[in-house]
């Protein structure tokens, strides 16, 4: 009877978990017409940061523009294996009004060391800790990393993914607003 008991107590919090996982990183499309209950703007809030030669750039510039903003640290593996499909997407669909801009949320150091090598073609910004405020400010109340949001050119918040976001999925979400 207690061995029966255990296993059915390991299903139920197997399948818990595997529920709870699931919720927390799978992809949804965010509401265009009204704000989200998760607490997601219908608009982007805009942010000024420095990037990594201490220029303060501000989210003015790139209005008018479809956005992808990518919350993400160097030590953080699933943000390191996205970037190149972030480099290809912004490399294909630059020219037709795409811009990725990337916010790291680690210290000047360890993000100068970590993009050297990478031949990053699109901004990266430093946030540091600011950089977790402003994540929630997008939507990101979990603070979870990667965090991605895809912005139309009037500055509305079309798409958000936690977790890792692939060439594919972007693209998809991407290519209809260009």
């Amino acid at each position: 009877m207690n061995k029966t008991f255990l296993l059915v107590a390991i299903v139920v919090l197997g399948l818990s978990a595997g529920f709870v996982a699931n919720r927390l990183f799978t992809t949804k499309p965010i509401a265009t017409t009204s704000k989200v209950a998760t607490g997601t703007p219908e608009y982007a809030p805009g942010f000024s940061l420095k990037d990594l030669t201490d220029k303060t750039r501000d989210s003015k510039e790139w209005q008018g523009k479809v956005l992808m903003v990518n919350f993400w640290a160097s030590w953080c593996p699933p943000c390191v294996r996205e970037i190149p499909a972030f480099i290809k997407l912004q490399e294909t669909y630059a020219k037709q009004g795409l811009v990725i801009i990337g916010i790291a949320l680690d210290n000047k150091q360890n993000i100068v060391d970590f993009t050297d090598p990478m031949d990053i073609n699109y901004p990266i910004l430093m946030a540091e800790k600011e950089g977790v405020a402003l994540a929630r400010a997008y939507g990101n109340r979990l603070g979870v990393l990667p965090y991605t949001v895809i912005i139309d050119r009037t500055g509305k918040i079309i798409y958000t993914h936690r977790s890792e976001l692939t060439f594919t999925v972007a693209e998809k979400v991407i290519k209809p607003l260009l």
